[in-house]
């Protein structure tokens, strides 16, 4: 564990230590994940898993430090990555390998979560074949999180593998440098967890979960910002954008100590 510097203000933390987010819920069953099917386990290398989203028929997003092994820095053979989308009681609704990973252009793995490498932890996973299945629709990206933003979770982690959860409310606590604090209840598996905003009846990606932090002892997740980051992705895959087209801007910074390791 790390130590990261000027995340939130003690303002903003006594504002919203007593907010009422909303306890997690199994997806374990095909009505409770019917929303959620786009929602998948990445098994990396037979050792171990994250959580990535599909935007894209072919392609999913995640954290970028999912594809490196932390024991020798090593990125992983993409061959031996597989997406398994709506994944839940050891059935999934597709299973897709991989045929090339994209990490963003400024990523740069080093073992240690540093507030460069968080605001940059974002990947694309290209699939040897699209995902075109009426139950699995890939979901729109946006950006424009502001602080107080109630937001929402779907994510794999150690203890809750087996099927995803959904934390259906939890919000932004603030904003530092292209990431996102956020109150969300994530661990161990849940990196490259899509992040949602729930907008006029659509479901869009926000965010991309990138760590797990402390603040003044209290849990909170981080995540990275999509506005300018995720275009970059787009450009270094080779697109000229996303799916779903531009992005907003965000505001609120501040600022206090946190500390913080990839989940």
């Amino acid at each position: 564990m790390v130590r990261l510097l000027t995340i939130l203000g003690a303002m903003v933390w006594a504002s919203f230590g007593a907010a009422q987010d909303t306890a997690l819920q199994r997806l374990d069953t095909g009505e409770a994940g019917r929303d959620w099917g786009a929602v998948g386990r990445l098994e990396i290398d037979g050792r171990g898993f994250c959580t990535g989203a599909l935007i894209a028929p072919d392609l999913v997003l995640t954290a970028a430090h999912c594809l490196y092994d932390k024991a020798n820095g090593a990125a992983y053979d993409v061959k031996r990555i597989e997406f398994r989308a709506g994944w839940r009681n050891g059935r999934a609704e597709a299973y897709r390998s991989v045929r090339r990973a994209v990490v963003h252009p400024k990523y740069a793995y080093s073992g240690a979560a540093t507030l460069e490498n968080v605001q940059n932890d974002l990947a694309l996973l290209e699939l040897h074949h699209p995902i075109r299945n009426t139950r699995i629709a890939p979901f729109e990206t946006t950006g424009g999180l502001r602080k107080g933003s109630k937001i929402g979770v779907v994510s794999y982690a150690v203890g809750r593998d087996a099927a995803p959860s959904f934390q259906k409310v939890c919000q932004v606590m603030g904003r530092q440098r292209g990431v996102h604090v956020l109150s969300c209840n994530i661990d161990f598996g849940s990196s490259g967890a899509p992040v949602f905003v729930f907008e006029d009846g659509t479901v869009r990606v926000a965010s991309v979960v990138a760590a797990k932090a402390e603040v003044r002892g209290s849990k909170v997740a981080l995540g990275a910002v999509l506005d300018h980051t995720l275009p970059e992705l787009f450009a270094e895959h080779g697109r000229t954008a996303s799916p779903s087209g531009g992005f907003g801007s965000l505001q609120d910074r501040n600022s206090t100590g946190a500390k913080f390791v990839r989940p």
